[in-house]
C-alpha cells in the first residue's frame, strides 16, 4: 500500500458517503411535503398524483442508494481487491501479443462491468418502473436491446480501442495527443451518425403524420432558421410510458423526434413549445458548447493518462501488478469518477442555466403559458418530483427544479392583461 492508495480511498468512501447522503436528504425532503401539493401547482396537480411523485422519488432514492454502494464496492474489488490484476494474468497467459491480449483485456471488463450492473438496471426496470407503471418492456426486449448494444460495442469499440492501444506503443510521447484527435474524430462519427444508423436498430422512427401539427412545425422551424433532416415520432412506448421530445445530430443530419407518449398527452400549442424549448438549445450553441465541453475534458483527461500511464505507482497504488497500458487506461476509467465527483455541480449549474435560456427562447417564440401548461404535464406523467431538495438539486439536476423553472417562465413572461 502505498500514498495513492489512501489517497484512492479517501475519494472513494468521501464520494460514496456524501452521494449518499445527498440521496437521503432527497427522499426524506419529497416525504416530508408528500401530504400537501404546493400552493402554485394545487389547481393542477391533485393531490394523488403529487404522492406518486413522492413516492416513486423516494423508491429511486433507495435504488440509488443501494447502487452506490455496489459500484463502491465493485470499483474496490477492481483495483484494490485484485480483480483487474487477475483478469490481466489470464489474458497474459494467453501468448497473443500485446496489442491483442490488451484490447481483449478492456473489451472484456468492460463486458464483465455491464452484466454486473444488469442485475440492479433489471430490478429498476422491472420492479421501480413497473410498480409505478411506467415499464412496458417485456423481458425478451429488454435482452434483445441488451445483445444489440453488445454487439455494437464489439464491432464499433474494438477497433478503436485497438487503435488507442496501437498509438500508445508507436507514436511516441505525444501518444495521448493523437489518441485525444482520435477518440474526438470517434465521437463527432457517433454523434453525426446516431441518428440515422444507430437509434433505428433500437426504435421504430416514423415520420410525422398529423399534417396540421406538421406544418405548425414547420412554420416554427422556418422562423428558428433551423435546418433538418426530418421530425420523426419514436415508439418510445414499447419500453416506457415516459414521455419527451430531443433533436439529435448536427449540419445537415438533424432530426427532430418526439415521443409518441409526448405526442399523446399534449396538445398542438403545448408540443410547438416544447419544441421551441429543444430549438432554443441550439440558438444559444448549447450542443456546440457542450460538445467543446466534452473534448476539452477529454483532451485533459487524456493528457492526465500520458503523465500516469508511466508511473508504477498509479498501478501498485491501485491493486495492480501486471502492468499495462490495457490496465492503465481500465484503472483510469475506474477511478476517474470518484476524483472528478467534485465538479459535478459545477456542471450542473452550467446545464441548468442553459434550461432557462432555453426557455427564455420558446417563450419568445410561443405563448410562455403554453410551455408551462406542457412542462406541468410532463412534470405529471413522469412522476417528477415538485419539491426536491436544494442541495440534491444543486449536485445532480441538469434541469432546474419544477417551482424554480415555471416561477422563472411566469415571472420573465407575464401573461397580457386583460381589459
Amino acid at each position: 500500500m502505498n500514498g495513492f492508495t489512501l489517497v484512492f480511498l479517501l475519494f472513494v468512501l468521501l464520494t460514496t458517503a456524501v452521494h449518499i447522503w445527498l440521496a437521503a436528504r432527497q427522499r426524506a425532503t419529497v416525504l416530508r411535503h408528500r401530504q400537501q401539493v404546493p400552493d402554485n401547482f394545487r389547481s393542477q396537480i391533485d393531490l394523488a398524483v403529487h404522492q406518486k411523485a413522492a413516492d416513486y422519488t423516494a423508491a429511486k432514492m433507495r435504488l440509488e442508494q443501494i447502487d452506490i454502494i455496489f459500484g463502491a464496492l465493485l470499483v474496490l474489488g477492481w483495483t484494490l481487491a485484485g480483480g483487474l490484476d487477475a483478469l490481466a494474468a489470464l489474458w497474459a497467459g494467453s501468448g497473443w501479443g500485446d496489442l491483442l491480449t490488451g484490447t481483449g483485456l478492456i473489451i472484456s471488463a468492460l463486458l464483465i462491468m455491464a452484466l454486473l450492473d444488469m442485475p440492479m438496471d433489471l430490478y429498476r426496470t422491472f420492479v421501480v418502473e413497473a410498480k409505478f407503471g411506467f415499464n412496458r418492456s417485456s423481458l425478451a426486449l429488454y435482452l434483445s436491446v441488451a445483445v444489440k448494444q453488445g454487439i455494437i460495442f464489439l464491432v464499433l469499440g474494438t477497433p478503436i480501442i485497438a487503435l488507442l492501444l496501437w498509438l500508445v506503443t508507436h507514436a511516441g510521447t505525444w501518444w495521448w495527443f493523437y489518441g485525444w484527435l482520435t477518440w474526438t474524430a470517434f465521437t463527432l462519427a457517433m454523434f453525426w451518425l446516431y441518428p440515422t444508423v444507430i437509434a433505428p436498430l433500437f426504435n421504430r422512427f416514423t415520420p410525422l403524420e398529423d399534417e396540421a401539427l406538421r406544418r405548425r412545425i414547420v412554420d416554427l422551424l422556418q422562423r428558428c432558421g433551423f435546418s433538418n433532416d426530418g421530425i420523426f415520432v419514436m415508439d418510445g412506448s414499447k419500453r416506457s410510458q415516459h414521455g419527451n421530445a430531443y433533436f439529435t445530430g448536427f449540419g445537415s443530419n438533424k432530426r427532430i423526434v418526439f415521443f409518441d407518449t409526448l405526442l399523446k398527452n399534449l396538445q398542438p400549442d403545448e408540443i410547438e413549445a416544447v419544441l421551441a424549448h429543444e430549438l432554443g438549445h441550439f440558438k444559444h450553441g448549447h450542443v456546440r458548447k457542450r460538445l467543446i465541453l466534452v473534448s476539452l475534458t477529454s483532451l485533459a483527461a487524456f493528457a492526465l493518462l500520458g503523465v500516469l500511464i508511466n508511473q508504477s505507482w498509479f498501478y501498485t497504488g491501485l491493486g495492480v501488478h501486471h502492468i499495462s497500458y490495457a490496465t492503465a487506461m481500465m484503472l483510469f476509467l475506474l477511478v476517474t469518477p470518484y476524483f472528478s465527483a467534485v465538479l459535478k455541480p459545477v456542471t450542473s449549474y452550467w446545464m441548468r442555466k442553459h434550461e432557462f435560456e432555453a426557455d427564455d427562447y420558446a417563450a419568445s417564440q410561443t405563448d410562455a403559458r403554453n410551455l408551462i401548461h406542457a412542462l406541468v404535464i410532463l412534470y405529471e406523467e413522469n412522476a417528477s418530483s415538485l419539491t426536491p431538495d436544494s442541495l440534491y438539486s444543486a449536485f445532480h439536476d441538469s434541469h432546474p427544479p419544477a417551482p424554480i423553472r415555471i416561477a422563472h417562465l411566469a415571472a420573465s413572461h407575464p401573461a397580457p392583461s386583460s381589459t
